[in-house]
């Protein structure tokens, strides 16, 4: 299709006019079939120059005086009219032959690379994926504080264990915006000539509709493709909190790409089209709108949603991922019509540091209510126990982040509770610690609380000290294994657990080897008469045969309980035996010639000395029953 030269009438407006009529009215596609069925900015470059000079030309003449007689100035603007309807189909052609699709992959940022990277950042990197339903059994295990009555406690895992070794950088972004071409180079400049003369014939409206139309539904494509669906509050909140877990991972790598590059091209794109001002803005909004008040309806839910302990690290992930991408939103929201999202983001991330907040006290009280009341067997360490301290020690992993949330004491830790039943902590000697610290350390104080009650349903005393000894040198361990953890509870107060369970194992074994120790005492054994004084071989029998009694029955019973402690275990056979062993010798050593030279010796002088040091190794071994006690031969 070849059009006339615009220059080439004779040189008056009317001229100029008539020759610019028809290189538009050649492209009138509501009365050409050629001109339907073809695009001017797929013609030749000279073509595409030839229209845009024309329109530029009627334009210019409708908006001079120079057109005086009213029927060349209708003409003319039928002439626009039909200009602008066939630039506006223009228009549209070029931004859907250019909307591209795009592979996630290629648009969610790499961790590594970003200054900051949460720790869903890290667990998403093998598990993006997975189906939604796979790997969060171990999860679940960890957070299911309510603890069923005779829960499996001999389990060695420690739930959450494998994340606390992921740390997480303190940097916040700074840079982390990477534009993208949406479209062509020469796409854009096509774009902008369009634009340019839709704005400038005063169709700013129809220019707007349709580039926004396009772009619009563009976005919305790139959000499905990152996995971005539309969810009301209402349908997260009714997901189970497995599913939510992994949404929320994929919800963070998501609304990174979202931000930092979906956003910031698009605010880049209508830069390179609009060449600022308030149509640029007005556009801008038009296209993200819709799609930023979708991406944040899930993290606003989660930060309404019922609070729960198994909640709170993913609510500060979120809590995190937000302060991270709002440096980068307050660069890409920077006017005044954008200014609604870069609130209800700011108000959305409050929400989630008052939900994180609300989260650690129902933590500290869901503790102090835990209600199993059946006794772990063999007084080992309770599920309740590593639970606890293993999600301190994630709390201790997101130190920077709560430290700066939680500002104020624990209520009950300033004796402000009117509850008689919980404890009250003594923070006289903890001035100076951070409100964080006085958490932790107030959780691990109910905790005790707690233990402390359950131990009370042991009938064996001295079982019930072997519990309390257990659980918090685990504690102490737990405390010491984690540096972050140590620095936030700080080595007075694990002074002060340290000496809790070792005045524990001092009254097991005051509570165990009292009356065994006191039956190889001398007292009673002497006799003494008229004709003679020396030992009551009678008493000494019993004597004996008490020992062997007491001896006996604590080796049946306590080898089936539980130290679970190497060192902690060795240590405590170590002390026994230093009590017992040389009062054994002694007292044997003293009377059992007596015995050997009465009748049957061999049911009094049942053990040697080294068959009670071979017996005390069976001790706190957690056998499921007890092995034979070798005898003297």
């Amino acid at each position: 299709m070849e059009s006339p030269d615009i220059r080439g009438g004779d040189g008056s407006d009317f001229a100029t006019l008539e020759t610019a009529e028809k290189i538009i009215l050649r492209w009138d596609s509501t009365t050409s079939e050629e001109a339907k069925e073809n695009l001017i900015f797929q013609s030749d470059r000279e073509e595409v120059d030839r229209y845009l000079q024309a329109v530029d030309e009627v334009q210019r003449l409708v908006s001079s005086v120079s057109i005086s007689d009213s029927r060349h100035e209708v003409k003319a603007r039928s002439t626009i009219q039909i200009a602008m309807a066939r630039l506006e189909d223009e228009l549209r052609n070029i931004l859907l032959s250019q909307t591209s699709t795009f592979e996630p992959d290629s648009l969610l940022l790499d961790s590594s690379a970003s200054s900051f990277a949460t720790r869903a950042d890290l667990e998403d990197t093998e598990a993006v994926a997975a189906d939604e339903g796979e790997g969060e059994g171990e999860e679940q295990e960890e957070m299911n504080l309510v603890l069923p009555d005779g829960s499996d406690s001999n389990s060695g895992s420690d739930p959450g264990s494998s994340r606390l070794s992921s740390r997480r950088s303190s940097c916040k972004s700074t840079s982390s915006i990477r534009e993208i071409d949406l479209v062509s180079s020469e796409a854009v400049s096509d774009l902008r000539s369009i634009v340019h003369r839709m704005i400038g014939a005063g169709y700013s409206r129809e220019c707007l509709q349709v580039y926004g139309n396009v772009r619009k539904s563009a976005m919305e494509t790139i959000f499905k493709q990152l996995g971005i669906v539309k969810l009301g509050i209402g349908d997260v909140q009714r997901l189970d909190w497995e599913v939510v877990e992994v949404k929320i991972r994929r919800w963070i790598r998501a609304a990174k790409a979202c931000v930092r590059v979906v956003f910031a091209s698009e605010k880049r794109l209508c830069e390179q089209i609009f060449d600022g001002g308030e149509v640029e803005e007005t556009c801008f909004m038009e296209i993200v709108k819709s799609s930023a008040l979708q991406l944040f309806t899930f993290p606003e839910a989660i930060s309404i949603s019922r609070r729960s302990p198994e909640k709170l690290f993913k609510i500060l992930d979120l809590h995190d991922a937000l302060a991270d991408l709002l440096p980068d939103m307050e660069e890409i929201f920077n006017s005044e019509s954008s200014e609604t999202i870069l609130v209800q983001a700011t108000e959305i991330q409050s929400r989630l540091a008052e939900a994180a907040r609300g989260t650690l006290v129902e933590f500290e009280n869901a503790i102090f209510r835990e209600p199993s009341v059946v006794p772990v067997p063999g007084g080992t360490i309770h599920p309740l126990t590593r639970y606890v301290m293993n999600y301190l020690n994630l709390i201790a992993d997101y130190k920077q982040t709560l430290v700066e949330l939680i500002m104020s004491k624990p209520c009950a830790g300033l004796k402000c509770t009117n509850d008689p039943v919980k404890p009250d902590m003594d923070i006289s000697q903890l001035e100076g610690c951070s409100p964080l610290a006085l958490h932790c350390i107030w959780t691990m104080v109910m905790l005790q609380f707690n233990l402390e009650g359950k131990s009370l349903h042991y009938k064996d005393e001295a079982l019930s000290h072997i519990f309390i000894m257990n659980n918090v040198h685990y504690i102490v361990q737990k405390v010491k294994s984690s540096t972050e953890l140590r620095e936030i509870i700080g080595d007075l107060y694990l002074r002060r657990l340290t000496g809790i369970f070792r005045h524990a194992a001092t009254k097991y074994q005051r509570a165990t080897w009292v009356r065994v120790l006191n039956s190889l005492r001398d007292e009673g054994l002497h006799v003494s008469g008229s004709f003679s004084s020396g030992v009551s071989k009678s008493a000494l029998r019993e004597r004996f045969k008490a020992f062997n009694t007491m001896f006996e029955e604590v080796h049946r019973v306590q080898s089936t309980w539980s130290v679970p402690d190497v060192q902690l275990r060795e240590e405590l056979r170590i002390s026994l035996s230093e009590h017992l062993i040389p009062a054994y010798r002694s007292f044997l050593g003293r009377f059992r010639g007596h015995i050997e030279s009465g009748r049957h010796p061999e049911n009094y002088l049942k053990y040697s000395v080294e068959n009670l040091e071979t017996a005390v190794l069976d001790f706190f071994e957690g056998y499921t029953t007890a092995p034979h006690l070798r005898r003297s031969q």
